[in-house]
């Protein structure tokens, strides 16, 4: 397992490029699993207006699940249109990924369990939860679906 989240490495959607978490030291880092079919949603449009606010000390990285609801049920293509055309997202949006469960992503064991993030034990819980990594590359802090992406608790963080 990664030790830092640096460590980590995800695929872009569309599987053309490798994200290596650790191009993103030195900014702050919020995490969302994100679906297409969910009540949250339209927080695609906050985190666009976030990542266009603070572009210059935060990285946003979008992780599509399938795995509440089944409200991520399309392909990379099918979400990449969905999230381009409906929010304009221009923040990086990565491929499908398990945030529980047997088959969880590294990035998400390293998230939710206190031995690597060394903060706290997580469960995701829903679509649109967020995970915020300082510039240092700690996890600060963890916010429910139900947080809004410009809302206070997030942007007192960044500021």
């Amino acid at each position: 397992m990664e030790s830092s989240i640096y460590d980590v490495s995800l695929k872009s959607l569309n599987e053309a490029e490798t994200i290596d978490l650790s191009a993103f030291k030195g900014k702050y880092i919020l995490i969302v699993n994100v679906a297409s079919k969910c009540g949250y949603t339209p927080q695609y449009e906050g985190l666009q207006a976030l990542y266009e606010q603070y572009s210059d000390k935060l990285e946003i990285i979008g992780a599509p699940c399938n795995q509440f609801g089944f409200q991520e049920p399309g392909d990379s293509s099918e979400i990449a249109t969905f999230c381009s055309v409906n929010y304009g997202v221009s923040f990086p949006i990565v491929e499908k990924l398990d945030v529980k469960g047997e088959n969880q992503h590294p990035l998400y064991t390293w998230l939710t369990n206190k031995d690597y993030n060394e903060k706290d034990n997580y469960s995701v819980s829903w679509n649109f939860n967020k995970f915020l990594v300082s510039p240092e590359g700690k996890l600060i802090a963890y916010f429910p679906s139900k947080t809004k992406p410009q809302s206070e608790e997030i942007t007192s963080l960044i500021k």
